[in-house]
């Protein structure tokens, strides 16, 4: 007898799919997968069958293929199925066999579920394997999102069985006389898993006899936990993550003041790819260090004097852009120069975003570039050149804008104008000026 109340009111409980839904069941053959696929069909629900053959077992790995396919007909149910070449897909992509074989059928399991319908994939983990998951969590090293086990739902891949242990698996196929396959692989202890199964988890149960029903507990706790640091993530980052634009901004006092400091800057920083090596070298230059640049594969993090700067990574810079005499408009990546002419007198306008110049010291073809090190100008009203890194500190751009200011620059290779920011005092116009030249940034 099949507890069906129990299977159903588990996935009730949890929110896994409807009366009406269309299932699809990862089935391998051994007894967890097809215990999944009997509750299914004693339950009413309306699914399909989907096995892999990864081709590493030979005649065995064919033999769980067709006692697959025939469960699917005895079943009445239909049945999806694919041979993988698991070693040359490891070899190509430069991961471990278990690797591959993991992406290979969590890939195609996505494939059939969307080309025929299924709302759901169904995989067969029980109370054991979140115990196994733990355990490996642990001895890799984790956070808290670590010790939540495996979760009954994860978008479109639910987990029925999760509810049940090992041992009342093996009862209730015993009890019910339902033929299932053995994985010979099962018995191997080469895999970290297989060895946490056999040999570990054994002598834990030597300690305590109950030990799913307490990691059962201890699974309660640990997802209320991260649930309550989620909610507390959730309200500094409204509270801290500032959007500036394509940037997000953190101050730095808001930064100094979180209890625990390291816990909650990770998880604040995560999503942007940062990880803990990288937030423990963040925490210590806080006190000292404005200036820093740390990078993650997405984002630069930037240490500026009252706050954290985030910034897409820039995987793009223009590539400097000649400007003609007879030029009227010139791109650059985001930006567009307007060129026109003028005669003297002129007024010159009170305005960042537009440069007069006096044209008769202009040598054509003029570049339109960014920064480079080692650039220097003599800003306007000055005597002194200056090295264009010392004017960005001292006017307070952060070090990643720097790559996103155009600089005009002379055909004598003498910058003109950073744009948006200050003239070449050489350039400006004078009583003895006869012809302007205006470039404007848009």
């Amino acid at each position: 007898m099949l507890p069906v109340h129990r299977f159903t009111a588990f996935i009730q409980q949890h929110h896994l799919f409807e009366a009406q839904s269309s299932v699809l069941v990862a089935v391998s053959g051994g007894m967890d997968s097809v215990l999944l696929t009997h509750l299914l069909k004693a339950a009413g629900y309306k699914f399909g069958i989907a096995h892999c053959n990864f081709q590493l077992r030979g005649a065995e790995a064919d033999a769980d293929q067709q006692f697959c396919r025939q469960l699917a007909i005895n079943m009445q149910v239909p049945f999806h199925t694919i041979n993988f070449d698991t070693t040359g897909y490891a070899i190509e992509h430069k991961v471990s066999i278990q690797m591959a074989a993991r992406e290979l059928r969590y890939q195609w399991f996505e494939r059939v579920r969307q080309q025929h319908g299924y709302h759901t994939v169904a995989l067969a983990h029980h109370q054991n394997d979140t115990i196994e998951t733990i355990l490996l969590n642990l001895t890799r090293g984790t956070g808290i999102a670590g010790l939540h086990g495996i979760l009954p739902q994860n978008n479109q891949w639910v987990r029925p069985l999760l509810y049940l242990n090992r041992g009342e698996i093996e009862e209730l196929m015993k009890l019910n006389n339902l033929a299932y396959v053995e994985d010979s692989s099962n018995a191997s202890t080469k895999y970290a898993r297989n060895k946490l199964r056999h040999e570990v988890i054994p002598r834990l149960k030597e300690l305590n006899p109950n030990l799913e029903n307490t990691f059962e507990r201890n699974l309660t706790h640990f997802r209320e936990l991260e649930q309550l640091l989620e909610m507390q993530l959730a309200a500094l980052k409204k509270e801290l993550l500032l959007p500036h634009g394509n940037e997000v901004h953190l101050p730095l006092d808001g930064i100094r003041r979180l209890t625990p400091q390291r816990l909650l800057l990770t998880g604040l920083l995560k999503e942007f790819g940062f990880n803990e090596t990288t937030i423990d070298d963040l925490i210590t230059a806080l006190p000292k260090h404005s200036g820093r640049v740390f990078d993650s594969g997405t984002h630069t993090l930037i240490l500026d004097r009252e706050r954290l700067i985030l910034t897409p990574k820039q995987h793009h810079i223009p590539a400097p852009v000649l400007i003609q005499a007879d030029d009227t408009i010139v791109a650059y990546g985001i930006n567009h120069i307007q060129i026109t002419q003028a005669e003297t007198p002129f007024t010159i306008p009170q305005n960042p975003s537009i440069a007069a110049v006096d044209s008769d010291l202009l040598t054509y073809p003029l570049t339109l570039r960014n920064w480079q090190q080692g650039d220097y100008f003599i800003p306007l009203g000055m005597a002194a050149r200056k090295k264009l890194s010392d004017f960005f500190i001292n006017q307070k751009i952060p070090l990643h804008q720097k790559t996103k200011v155009p600089l005009i620059v002379n055909g004598n290779n003498e910058i003109i104008w950073l744009a948006g920011y200050r003239l070449d005092n050489r350039y400006k116009l004078t009583p003895q000026t006869k012809k302007v030249a205006i470039f404007e940034l848009l």
